[in-house]
């Protein structure tokens, strides 16, 4: 299960000062019931909506948008087990405008609902790179 980054991986993140915006892949796998320090009982889904509601604004503030999502339907190259609920790409600014989110009291708070609604994920940073006809080079 892998809901929330290394130390290693968040320095790297944010040693790679390279200009311009970063894409974020997310790939999220809902728990079925959500599962909160306090009993409340909802579905996985509905607490990540609910930390969707509530950071959302977060994201937009800094510059943040989803530029594609998607909900995956067949894993035709890889494990089987490792099926997701949600794609998506979100896009930010920059490093510094990914790490303020990270440190906004406000979206820190929103994370109890992903971390209750989560099984699993998993969050690539990707640099963007003209597209074309041709899948490499």
């Amino acid at each position: 299960m892998h809901v929330g980054w290394t130390k290693t991986a968040w320095q790297a993140f944010k040693q790679n000062q390279r200009p311009g915006p970063i894409h974020m892949l997310n790939l999220v796998r809902f728990r079925e019931w959500a599962e909160y320090e306090d009993g409340r009982e909802i579905t996985g889904e509905a607490a990540y909506a609910e930390y969707g509601r509530l950071s959302g604004p977060i994201f937009s503030a800094l510059g943040g948008r989803i530029v594609w999502r998607g909900r995956p339907e067949v894993m035709l190259i890889g494990p089987e087990n490792e099926q997701w609920d949600l794609a998506f790409i979100a896009e930010y600014p920059s490093v510094d405008s990914f790490v303020q989110m990270m440190r906004d009291p406000e979206y820190q708070s929103a994370v109890e609902h992903r971390t209750a609604g989560l099984s699993d994920s998993r969050l690539v940073r990707m640099e963007t790179m003209e597209t074309g006809l041709q899948f490499a080079g």
